[in-house]
């Protein structure tokens, strides 16, 4: 049986990148995150001497603690975040097993720097339709959940940028921009080093749709044309990219779950 306040590497797998996911908080110690520096994605590091400061931040989210194996250190930030009002439990095997069990990770060398609220911040042009929603979605599922994009005129991106320490994506010319065939979500799954069947199946929707080449994927004509109407539908970008979120949800999860299946 489970010890209570517990959570497993294939229950944990089932719930990264879904928006039912928790929040992840890893409290290797220095020395175990030098050794194998990736992540679990959309995971925090955090100082598990300092819980008593930042526990709070946490209150009434389900957080689940990583350490390296599941021991003193998760499990006594994960008691203390329960004590201060959120659902928090422990990795069981820590990072080792999750490790172990080939789970998801990410590369963390081209993670923007935080701000004071440990967020990252992003910016791109105004009027997205593809590709400006398909990496949102990516970064928020599983980079950093409370991430923020700032959708400003073309001519302001790069300003924007550097006046407010933003992150600018999807523009000509630039590190988070197109490569050759490849739009921005594939560079990002590239650069995070993310990899799975799942991904890669909606990255070749995502260039489909994006790239004008509606032949490599029979689903990238009905991204488009969902994503076309979204951008007619809302003025504001934010609230679309809000409204398009379970759009891209639905094709992961067929992708992850469903794509052999057939409706009868």
């Amino acid at each position: 049986m489970p010890a209570p306040d517990t959570i497993n590497t294939t229950q944990l797998s089932r719930l990264i990148g879904t928006p039912d996911a928790p929040s992840i908080v890893d409290v290797r110690l220095d020395d175990d995150r030098a050794a194998n520096p990736r992540l679990i994605p959309t995971s925090m590091p955090r100082d598990y001497r300092r819980v008593a400061e930042w526990a709070s931040e946490y209150a009434g989210r389900h957080v689940v603690v990583v350490g390296h194996s599941g021991g003193k250190h998760s499990q006594g930030t994960a008691a203390w975040l329960r004590q201060l009002g959120a659902r928090g439990e422990y990795l069981e095997g820590g990072f080792a097993a999750w490790v172990k069990s080939d789970g998801l990770l990410i590369r963390p060398n081209h993670v923007p720097p935080r701000d004071l609220r440990g967020r990252t911040v992003w910016v791109t042009r105004t009027r997205p339709k593809i590709d400006r929603i398909a990496c949102p979605w990516l970064i928020r599922r599983f980079i950093d959940a409370n991430a923020v994009f700032l959708f400003v005129a073309l001519a302001e991106v790069a300003g924007v940028a550097e006046q407010f320490a933003a992150t600018p994506f999807d523009l000509e010319g630039i590190f988070w921009g197109h490569r050759g065939e490849l739009c921005t979500f594939d560079v990002m799954l590239h650069e995070f080093a993310l990899s799975s069947p799942a991904l890669e199946t909606l990255a070749t929707i995502v260039r489909g749709a994006d790239t004008a080449r509606l032949n490599i994927a029979p689903e990238a004509a009905g991204l488009l044309a969902a994503s076309l109407g979204l951008s007619r539908m809302y003025r504001d970008d934010l609230t679309q990219l809000e409204a398009a979120m379970p759009l891209y949800d639905a094709f992961y999860r067929w992708a992850r779950d469903a794509a052999g299946e057939t409706h009868i």
